[in-house]
């Protein structure tokens, strides 16, 4: 077996760590900040024409980038359940607590 070049691994890494893509747009009611922690790429909603059939106050209306990469660590982290899909977004009903 050959050994990788240096160059070549050092490419992969930067790579895998580069900043991921782009937010789609969206009029959604998104709050300011990440949902479980600042800079996450899911977010808690507000209330609209669209997302108030969604809320309820046991849980919290949260939507995340449907490409993102760790979407199933969330669910099952959280207990999400899928409740609308809406410009790129996935919208999950999470109970409240987590």
């Amino acid at each position: 077996m050959r050994p990788i070049p240096l160059i070549t691994a050092t490419a992969l890494l930067a790579a895998c760590a580069m900043e991921p893509a782009p937010l789609p747009e969206t009029d959604l009611p998104f709050f300011d900040v990440g949902y479980r922690a600042e800079g996450d790429q899911c977010r808690q909603l507000g209330e609209d024409g669209f997302t108030g059939e969604f809320l309820d106050h046991t849980a919290d209306l949260v939507g995340c980038p449907e490409g993102m990469e760790n979407l199933g660590v969330f669910v099952t982290e959280t207990g999400a359940q899928e409740v609308a899909r809406k410009d790129g977004y996935i919208l999950y009903s999470v109970p409240s607590g987590i």
